[in-house]
């Protein structure tokens, strides 16, 4: 059987590999087995943050929501439920944004239902 040489392939792999790992500490950044064990983990991690950062901005826009609420003595939990009866489709990001830069819309949404 002949030979095979994987010099080009090989070396476009690792390549690939310690770019990925650029930046990294110590052995991380220069050592084959090291940095691919470090890159699985950043892959995994950034996947989580992902995930993470739609329920953080979930969660503060319901804050910023439930703020601009309870100065006009409604709760969050029922201004949801009573936006859902009258049929007003506006999601916690909008409703968030408005509370903040166009109170006056805001208030003229939470008379609506009230």
């Amino acid at each position: 059987m002949v030979r095979v040489k994987r010099g080009k392939i090989k070396t476009k792999k690792r390549k690939k590999l310690l770019r990925l790992a650029k930046g990294y500490k110590w052995g991380r950044k220069s050592k084959e087995k090291f940095a691919k064990e470090a890159i699985l983990h950043a892959f995994k991690h950034a996947y989580e943050g992902r995930k993470k950062k739609k329920r953080d901005f979930r969660r503060l826009w319901q804050i910023r929501l439930n703020a601009f609420l309870r100065e006009r003595g409604l709760k969050y939990s029922t201004f949801i439920k009573k936006l859902k009866d009258n049929n007003i489709k506006l999601n916690r990001k909008i409703l968030a944004e408005l509370s903040m830069n166009y109170p006056t819309i805001m208030e003229e949404i939470v008379n609506s239902v009230k």
